[in-house]
């Protein structure tokens, strides 16, 4: 059985000091991580004082990126061994704005992954497709395409600590979210894609999540479909109220 798994991605918004008021405001509202795991991926910044307010209560605390190797002169970078180092567990790798502003490749992204899995991160890899291939119908070949260049190399068990979010760029922060059956159509080719690549087994023990304009009034039609198990969501995890809905979605 996948437990449901509720990501925040706070981009680059919040104030060291907003950021512990919303772990104040969420913790005694939050399930139990059986239930429903939750997550925040906030700036390396506050990541630290993050984790130290949240040790009491059941949210992840998590990085929005890191660099590939471990130390080097890579002025600006994070490191993974750093970032598991003050507390994170999980680390959000190839988002769509990483692809698009800093022209990250599949291979990049792939390295990132080897490198966050070395040192006992686990990491949440984005895929995306274009509005023009969506549009066509030649979305297919886009979202697998990447996923078997991001998961090159990974043994079976480093398989089993990872989870893949499919992202339509076209749904990301337009306020147009991917209708449930469309959420639910590439997350399936996502968990086939694996099967294919390794085994059923893995397939369906990894975790596939959706995001694109995710908010709590859709949550609920996205989390019922079969291969589904989770949301990526931006601007609705900002707030705390909002957040709390998200991961109570099934009350």
């Amino acid at each position: 059985m996948r437990t449901p798994f509720v990501v925040g991605n706070w981009k680059m918004n919040k104030t060291a000091a907003e950021a512990i008021q919303f772990v104040q405001e969420v913790a005694k509202g939050l399930p139990s991580q059986s239930i429903v795991e939750s997550a925040v991926a906030v700036s390396p910044l506050y990541l630290q004082s993050m984790v130290t307010a949240a040790k009491d209560c059941p949210l992840e605390i998590m990085g929005e990126n890191i660099f590939y190797e471990q130390s080097g002169a890579y002025t600006g970078e994070v490191s993974p061994q750093v970032l598991k180092e003050v507390g994170a567990n999980y680390v959000l790798l190839g988002h769509s704005e990483r692809r698009m502003y800093f022209h990250e490749s599949d291979e990049i992204i792939n390295r990132k992954v080897m490198a966050a899995l070395e040192v006992g991160l686990k990491p949440i890899i984005c895929c995306d497709e274009t509005m023009g291939r969506q549009a066509t119908g030649d979305q297919i070949h886009w979202v697998v395409s990447q996923i078997l260049t991001d998961l090159r190399g990974l043994t079976d068990e480093q398989m089993k600590q990872i989870a893949i979010a499919y992202e339509p760029s076209w749904a990301i922060g337009t306020g147009t979210s991917a209708t449930a059956e469309q959420a639910e159509e590439g997350c399936y080719l996502i968990r086939q894609t694996v099967a294919d690549i390794y085994n059923d087994e893995i397939a369906n023990e990894i975790r596939v999540l959706y995001g694109g304009s995710v908010n709590p009034d859709n949550i609920a039609d996205l989390m019922a479909k079969r291969d589904i198990d989770g949301v990526l969501v931006g601007n609705a995890s900002l707030q705390s109220d909002s957040f709390l809905k998200l991961v109570n979605y099934q009350k």
